[in-house]
């Protein structure tokens, strides 16, 4: 089907979205024209508002609208512990479990050759960094279990070594009301890597 030019650049934008593809930035784009002017108005301006408003925190490079981030500004957080993640996003779901208390470092991506990714387009200096000026007793890596991460995970790991500083991974494995009988070799066989005495 041929679009008019205006919407097909609006597909365009949406397409370019994580996780979108055809069909769904289609339907976006008919919803969006389906609003009213004050709508789409409300949303563009709230796009263009975020954008403004947001910046990364110079610490943990997290996303903060403040000088630094709510995490980092708290004295209550155990600032000796640095848990080391992706995405921004990957902090909401750390921070979901209740779990952790200490601090967070934002690598922005995972080293990745086949993708032009290189150490030095993260924000593994920054980490160093951080480390470098003392006080911190260990690093958690929480990045993804996949083949870029655990390549970051273990260059992060060795570029920490000269500091003595303990460098953690965290477990991996079958989920809570998982069934083996369903869970791959991969799974399986880290599950029982990271298995713990009860």
């Amino acid at each position: 089907m041929v679009y008019s030019t205006a919407f097909a650049k609006l597909i365009d934008i949406f397409r370019a979205l994580p996780g979108v593809g055809q069909k769904s930035a289609v339907r976006m784009a008919y919803h969006i024209l389906s609003l009213s002017d004050e709508q789409v108005k409300y949303i563009a301006d709230t796009i263009i508002s975020v954008k403004a408003k947001t910046h990364y925190c110079p610490i943990c490079k997290n996303i903060t609208e403040e000088d630094v981030c709510e995490i980092c500004a708290n004295v209550n957080r155990d600032k000796s512990i640095i848990c080391v993640v992706e995405r921004p996003r990957d902090v909401i779901s750390m921070e979901k479990t209740g779990e952790f208390g200490g601090t967070y470092h934002v690598l922005h991506g995972a080293i990745s050759p086949v993708d032009g990714i290189s150490p030095d387009d993260l924000t593994i200096e920054e980490l160093l960094d951080r480390v470098k000026q003392g006080g911190v007793s260990e690093v958690i890596m929480a990045n993804n279990p996949s083949i870029d991460g655990e390549a970051t995970a273990m260059y992060i790991s060795r570029m920490l070594k000269p500091y003595n500083v303990k460098v953690t991974r965290i477990a991996y494995g079958l989920p809570v009301g998982g069934d083996l009988e369903y869970a791959d070799q991969v799974t399986l066989a880290k599950a029982l890597e990271g298995r713990t005495e009860i």
